[in-house]
């Protein structure tokens, strides 16, 4: 099984590595289900783009699938369509009809999962929101999420279940029509859900129930942008350009964990009403990007919502996001959602 140690000396090879290592996990995986058994997931973002790009490099052939759910930026739409030999799949619900029987995406998957987990009666949610669950060794458990607890009481509901029903069923449906397994361009260092599969699996599960790629999983932000630039990629427009950090505009040396490249635009482009990942935000968020880039997205995402049966939702006005921020921020004390 992978080990932290093992994850820390792959993110820190030099790019050269990586790619190949990143060309021989594919082949590893192409030979194992032919060429006409694997897609490429491909969301139109930066890190799929890159990962298209090595792919294609190697098997030019290889069918890519973008989830069209609504939720993406008009520039991502685009740049998708420029592609050759995509499947564009469709979610059989729509984003205000999610949020209305499951609940709204706020702080992260695992908070949103645990909350209403606690709300209808698990127990192992309950003890993980009061902080009481025990690992093996009877210490507390490094999930609980005792700082959290405040949300629960919410007038809303709250849940991870969108992604679930907008991405995963889609493709979960064309896999088991087509019979294919997918590649994609998840990063280990994007959110400890991620960091915990590749622990439990590596790059290539070969052997899990729903078998899955991640080529990419000892990647960096820093890698994809260098990558993008050492290979003149083209990327949507969302992202502007990438650019020098100040580091080397100012002629200071880079020590490990400083930014190298940054994009002028949007840093990511995930589904762009979501709050999930909002609270770490420095900057700009990207709500107050959202306004100053897209308004009427922006208006239909904080205004509208009403009440129905005690409980906050969305209407014919839009996802009500604004009265959800702003009660975040007050059980929680203090502005962690910006917008």
């Amino acid at each position: 099984m992978p080990t932290r140690q093992e994850l820390q000396l792959l993110q820190a090879l030099p790019l050269e590595l990586k790619i190949m290592k990143t060309k021989q996990r594919v082949r590893e995986w192409v030979q194992r289900f032919g060429v006409d058994g694997v897609y490429v997931s491909f969301s139109g973002g930066k890190d799929s783009t890159v990962l298209l790009h090595i792919v294609r490099e190697l098997y030019p052939e290889v069918e890519a699938v973008f989830v069209d759910t609504g939720l993406e930026y008009p520039e991502i739409r685009k740049f998708v369509k420029g592609f050759e030999n995509v499947t564009w799949l469709r979610p059989k619900m729509r984003f205000d009809e999610v949020i209305k029987k499951y609940g709204y995406p706020i702080i992260s998957k695992e908070v949103a999962e645990c909350i209403q987990g606690a709300r209808n009666g698990q127990i192992r949610r309950i003890k993980r929101l009061n902080g009481t669950l025990q690992d093996k060794k009877g210490n507390l458990s490094m999930f609980n999420c005792a700082n959290w607890k405040p949300l629960f009481y919410l007038p809303f509901k709250i849940s991870d279940r969108c992604c679930v029903i907008m991405k995963k069923e889609p493709v979960k449906k064309y896999e088991k029509k087509t019979g294919k397994v997918g590649i994609t361009g998840q990063m280990a260092e994007e959110s400890f859900l991620r960091l915990r599969i590749w622990l439990q699996v590596g790059c290539n599960a070969f052997n899990a129930k729903r078998p899955i790629s991640n080529p990419l999983s000892f990647w960096t932000n820093q890698d994809i942008l260098q990558y993008i630039k050492e290979n003149s990629l083209q990327i949507s427009s969302i992202y502007g350009e990438i650019v020098d950090s100040e580091f080397l505009k100012n002629g200071q040396l880079c020590f490990e964990g400083c930014e190298t490249w940054k994009t002028t635009g949007a840093e990511r482009t995930g589904c762009i009403f979501c709050l999930f990942g909002m609270h770490l935000e420095k900057g700009e968020t990207r709500l107050q990007r959202l306004h100053r880039t897209h308004p009427k997205l922006y208006d239909y995402c904080m205004n509208g919502g009403e009440f129905v049966d005690g409980n906050w939702q969305p209407n014919q006005q839009g996802l009500g996001m604004r009265y959800v921020c702003d009660e975040v921020n007050r059980v929680m004390g203090k502005e962690l959602l910006r917008y």
